[in-house]
């Protein structure tokens, strides 16, 4: 009796630790099927890293996860809500304790980084002007961007900052997930490589969980602590890298053992 009971506990705590659970995801634009029978669990405070090949349906799935993508079947579960039957107060607690940074940030370009970062808040929260531009430039300084960028136009930006700027933004109601869609695309190595650590700093700070929709094979080695790999409409493997590096899957096998990828993966596992 108390090893069931035990188990039983185990259990509970591996739901309890589940913060968005998709399951028998289904998603078609009219006679093409996108995703089939796609199942997905997103533990509490790790990173995800989320792949597969060019049109896979990545962000199909992230953007369905959102709500602003229509299913056809499944259920989506956040924080242990069912959204299909959420009422609106459940919803909007919901909506609140999410973030995301969309594909190449997305910031409103007649908006200043400030205005940006503070559209959130103005959605959701009422707050005091002085306040809601104390708490912006907090979240500015969060994701390393100087004083004065608060200031500025997205076209007065670089690229990494435009991806800083709008990752302030998802972090404007501290979220408790929070979900990147292919957030150090377009980046240089460098540039991607403090983004990366700087998600894991914020990850660990912040305590959030992290959807991360990703090509960037240094993003899934050096910061993603678990990968799930999207492949014939639904997750082909998931685990962690060491996983992906013996899996048998052929496009999983071409992706992570490739000639690159090995040469990736020897440079990271030998630094000190």
């Amino acid at each position: 009796m108390a090893i069931i009971e035990q188990q039983a506990e185990h259990t509970e705590d591996e739901q309890d630790d589940v913060v968005l659970s998709a399951s028998g995801i289904r998603v078609a634009f009219g006679e093409t099927v996108i995703l089939d029978d796609l199942s997905l669990d997103i533990r509490r405070g790790e990173i995800l890293g989320f792949v597969g090949a060019s049109g896979a349906g990545k962000s199909v799935l992230l953007r369905t996860v959102l709500g602003l993508v229509k299913k056809q079947a499944g259920t989506i579960r956040l924080f242990g809500i069912d959204v299909d039957h959420a009422n609106d107060a459940e919803r909007l607690r919901i909506d609140m304790r999410l973030g995301v940074l969309f594909q190449q940030g997305a910031l409103f370009s007649a908006l200043t980084v400030m205005e940006n970062v503070q559209v959130p808040m103005r959605e959701y929260l009422d707050l005091p002007r002085k306040l809601m531009d104390e708490l912006a430039m907090l979240k500015i300084e969060l994701v390393g961007l100087p004083p004065d960028a608060g200031r500025k136009y997205p076209s007065e930006l670089s690229g990494g900052m435009i991806k800083r700027a709008a990752l302030a933004r998802a972090l404007a109601l501290d979220p408790e997930i929070v979900f990147l869609d292919e957030p150090t695309s377009g980046l240089d190595p460098i540039s991607a490589a403090e983004f990366d650590e700087l998600v894991v700093k914020l990850r660990d700070t912040m305590d959030l969980t992290v959807y991360m929709v990703t090509h960037d094979l240094d993003s899934l080695f050096t910061a993603c602590d678990r990968i799930a790999v999207l492949g014939k409409k639904r997750v082909l493997v998931q685990g962690t890298v060491e996983d992906m590096l013996k899996s048998e899957e052929p496009w999983v096998k071409s992706y992570f053992r490739g000639k690159r990828a090995r040469q990736l993966d020897l440079a990271t596992r030998t630094q000190p």
